[in-house]
């Protein structure tokens, strides 16, 4: 679809470069009117295209941030003489994973 938009766009900007230049006084004629219409829109027409026909990056798998996620990292933990959990050191950090399709 992006393909069939692209060459539609390409087409009217040719169209309307050589339009725009044979619209022009008679006096524009002699500095080249016409051609230059045909020469701009010709330029434009291929550097969309040549943008469009460039390499693909993201051919591969999509990889997105997940859900941010937060707690201690490095932290040790141990449980005392009545049982408890106890927790000393660490960073509190929060990070995404990725996720990739």
């Amino acid at each position: 679809m992006l393909k069939k938009l692209m060459q539609s766009v390409l087409a009217l900007t040719l169209v309307l470069g050589i339009v725009a230049a044979m619209s022009q006084d008679a006096e524009a004629r002699r500095r080249g009117g016409v051609g230059a219409g045909i020469v701009i829109g010709t330029i434009l027409g291929l550097g969309i295209a040549g943008a469009y026909a460039g390499p693909r990056y993201y051919d591969g798998p999509a990889c997105y941030p997940g859900p941010r996620q937060c707690g201690y990292v490095g932290r040790r933990c141990w449980f005392n003489g009545y049982g408890e959990r106890v927790c000393r050191g660490g960073e509190y950090r929060c990070w995404r994973a990725e996720i990739c399709d």
